[in-house]
């Protein structure tokens, strides 16, 4: 008995090891190609299009390490191959894990992942060309004039990582609350009471994680709330399967 549970146990551990270096060289292959065309500073200079857009005319970000000015546009590249790759990595996710999964689970991941993938990215793209733009042009315009900015890029990349991470997450808010539904770990209805805590918890994450200004707090917070509906409105049109038709995929 002990020897097929360890052969068992070992060809999952040589299909995991497949499948994560499936993702990784998938990764590396798109990184490849952005490295050589259209390189590591054209994608850094798109990334800081909305700092440098606010700063005062012919001035430009610093860097202050002696390597940062390398390693900076790299590490951009290297993320953004990241993103362009998500989907073969988020497949490779769920071959792994599809032949544990009932019928109906193998139905709703495939939905799930690719809205979340959209969704991710839909956030990042709302941080890159709505907030970024606000927030900067507003600091900028309350700046005092003795004053000259001049932003370190690897601060920058800091920032911006921090905020697509924020922004991505926040939309994700509709597949947790379905997945919250589907699983039957709460229903519509206690979704729907609980949503003025919603709201006063969405105002506070936003104070925790945006800059310390109103307008990229609400900007955070606004969006969450709203994406908070549209997943309690997703929900109650997936019902959950019923326990006759799991038993009979069993």
């Amino acid at each position: 008995m002990t020897a097929p549970a360890n052969d068992t146990f070992v060809s999952h551990l040589v299909e995991l090891r497949s499948r994560l270096l499936k993702a990784v060289v998938s990764v590396l292959a798109v990184f490849f190609v952005l490295f050589l065309y259209p390189g590591p500073s054209v994608i850094y200079d798109f990334l800081a299009q909305p700092m440098l857009a606010s700063l005062p005319q012919g001035t430009r970000m610093i860097a202050t390490g002696v390597i940062t000015p390398f390693m900076v546009p790299v590490k951009v590249t290297l993320l953004t191959s990241f993103v362009i790759a998500l989907p073969v990595v988020l497949y490779q996710a769920w071959a792994f894990i599809a032949p544990g999964l009932y019928i109906h689970e193998k139905r709703l991941a495939l939905p799930l992942i690719f809205s979340s993938t959209l969704l991710f990215i839909t956030g990042m793209a709302f941080s890159y060309f709505v907030v970024f733009k606000t927030v900067f042009h507003f600091i900028a315009a309350f700046a005092p004039e003795s004053i000259t900015p001049a932003p370190d890029i690897e601060a920058y990349l800091n920032f911006v990582m921090t905020m697509f991470i924020a922004f991505g997450i926040t939309f994700e808010v509709p597949i947790a609350v379905v997945l919250l539904v589907k699983t039957g770990l709460t229903t519509v209805k206690k979704l729907r009471e609980v949503r003025g805590y919603v709201i006063v918890g969405s105002f506070v994450i936003a104070a925790v994680v945006t800059p310390p200004d109103v307008i990229s707090q609400f900007l955070l917070a606004g969006p969450l709330c709203l994406l908070y509906e549209v997943g309690i409105i997703c929900a109650n049109l997936i019902k959950k399967p019923d326990a006759i038709d799991i038993e009979q995929e069993a």
